[in-house]
């Protein structure tokens, strides 16, 4: 659990969380960045942004290594090159 890639994955999934409750108070409100209550939402990202670094913390050691429940393998990215035409 106490590894940098457990850490980065889990700091990644927290930024996530971060953005998309920050969007879906924007959305859900119909309100626009100048009329948002800037304080009340960035309450209500920072509760959802712990929540997910807790739910990191609580799923170590289960399934793969990192900050997951599921065993999810790693895919390296496929190249695609050009015909050359």
């Amino acid at each position: 659990m106490f590894t940098l890639s457990f850490f980065k994955a889990a700091a990644e999934r927290a930024i996530k969380t971060l953005a998309q409750s920050l969007i879906a108070i924007l959305a859900v409100g119909q309100t626009t960045v100048l009329t948002v209550d800037w304080q009340a939402a960035l309450a209500v990202a920072a509760t959802a942004t712990l929540l997910s670094v807790l739910s990191s913390v609580a799923s170590a050691g289960i399934g793969n290594a990192g900050p997951s429940l599921v065993n999810e393998a790693t895919v390296p990215p496929v190249i695609v090159h050009g015909s050359g035409d």
